[in-house]
């Protein structure tokens, strides 16, 4: 990206664990990043290489266990 800034908005799971290593690079290459992620997921750990953003979620994170 020429302009330097990222909104990144990943899905849950291993989605973002594919993705997180890029993003942390992008960062390190000197891009801004957002990481915009709901205030209930499984592993969607933070680092200081980007900013993270959260939004409400009407479900709780036993909710989001109980299909597996």
């Amino acid at each position: 990206s020429d302009g330097g800034k990222l909104l990144v908005v990943p899905m849950v799971g291993s989605h973002w664990l594919s993705m997180q290593e890029v993003v942390e690079k992008l960062s390190e290459r000197g891009h801004e990043v957002v990481v915009l992620v709901p205030e209930v997921s499984w592993q969607m750990a933070t680092t200081q290489a980007y900013k993270v953003v959260t939004y409400p979620v009407s479900q709780t994170l036993e909710e989001l266990d109980n299909p597996f």
